[in-house]
């Protein structure tokens, strides 16, 4: 099955879809696909052919998001926790990755005439080596067109720091924001949870804070254009209270970065003042110099931080691949 379904709404879909475009549309939809075991003993087959059905929903999936223009998709596939179920089901799922992420290789010009960037977000090292290799190659390919994941960000800025890249007065939430591996997307407008269950098992958290959330009781593999619609037409309903509160809370993390400089500059001037306090000129010029090499510090940390993941991928994906 391939990862880019060709086809064209029927006139009713159609219809549907412009009708929904006449309105604030997500750019980014994430989806947490969940139901595939529950399918399976539904239609008493193997759990293997459950995810299967899965996939071939997702390819199908990502069509109407193309025909909906929805330009972001990020799809929940694999957890920490799924480690913990038996090792031939865990060992099936590898073997479905493998061969899929064979088939995106061999789809290199469809993926590139629609314009398909693939990234994958997490900790690779979890993975089989073969299965890493496929996966660094086709975001390597592609590459011109959870709490775990919030550690390690900690886990970034903590070295950022040791290596004296940034200040530890420079780590903040807006940094944070940036070390996830999601940073070179913007937040998911959409999330949506299938099957019924109401929580995110720890998929993007921290991105989805100001999202709308929208859980159906449909099995993933089950999923139709129409629950799509649904659920986008929730999202449009809390569009402007959505808009409000991402505002509020930009507004929010200014102040208080603010108030950290102000805090950061005081200490500094207390520290060369002599004794003598600086009039409120000195402390705005300050407060200014101080702010610049701030972000300075940051925008250079951070290109240092891609550098070595992108050299990680590239030499991942450099490997040769083991049978």
């Amino acid at each position: 099955m391939s990862w880019i379904r060709e086809g064209e709404l029927n006139l009713i879909e159609r219809l549907s879809a412009n009708v929904l475009k006449a309105g604030p549309m997500p750019k980014h939809v994430a989806f947490i696909m969940d139901g595939n075991r529950r399918f399976a003993r539904k239609k008493h087959v193997d759990r293997q052919e459950g995810h299967s059905q899965g996939f071939n929903k997702l390819a199908e999936t990502l069509r109407w998001c193309l025909q909906l223009d929805i330009p972001e998709v990020t799809v929940y596939a694999f957890s920490i926790e799924n480690f913990k179920r038996s090792s031939e089901e865990v060992d099936g799922l590898m073997e479905l990755a493998k061969l899929k992420f064979l088939r995106l290789l061999d789809e290199r010009e469809k993926l590139e005439r629609h314009g398909v960037c693939i990234r994958v977000l997490g900790d690779l090292n979890l993975l089989p080596l073969d299965l890493q290799q496929l996966i660094a190659k086709a975001v390597v390919a592609t590459r011109e067109h959870n709490r775990h994941e919030m550690a390690n960000a900690v886990r970034e800025m903590a070295w950022g720091v040791e290596q004296g890249l940034i200040k530890a007065s420079d780590v903040s939430e807006a940094l944070l924001s940036e070390c996830l591996y999601s940073s070179n997307s913007p937040n998911p407008d959409l999330l949506i949870r299938t099957s019924g269950e109401v929580r995110l098992s720890d998929f993007l958290l921290w991105q989805t804070s100001h999202s709308c959330l929208v859980f159906q009781s449909v099995l993933w593999p089950e999923y139709s254009f129409w629950n799509l619609c649904d659920a986008v037409i929730q999202y449009q309903c809390n569009h402007a209270a959505i808009t409000k509160a991402r505002e509020l809370h930009l507004d929010e993390q200014r102040r208080q970065q603010l108030e950290a400089d102000r805090t950061c500059v005081a200490e500094l001037l207390g520290h060369h003042s002599n004794g003598k306090p600086a009039d409120a000129p000195q402390r705005q010029e300050a407060l200014t110099e101080y702010g610049a090499r701030r972000e300075a510090r940051v925008k250079d940390f951070l290109a240092v931080l891609r550098n070595k993941r992108d050299s990680f991928l590239t030499e991942l994906a450099s490997q040769d691949t083991v049978a």
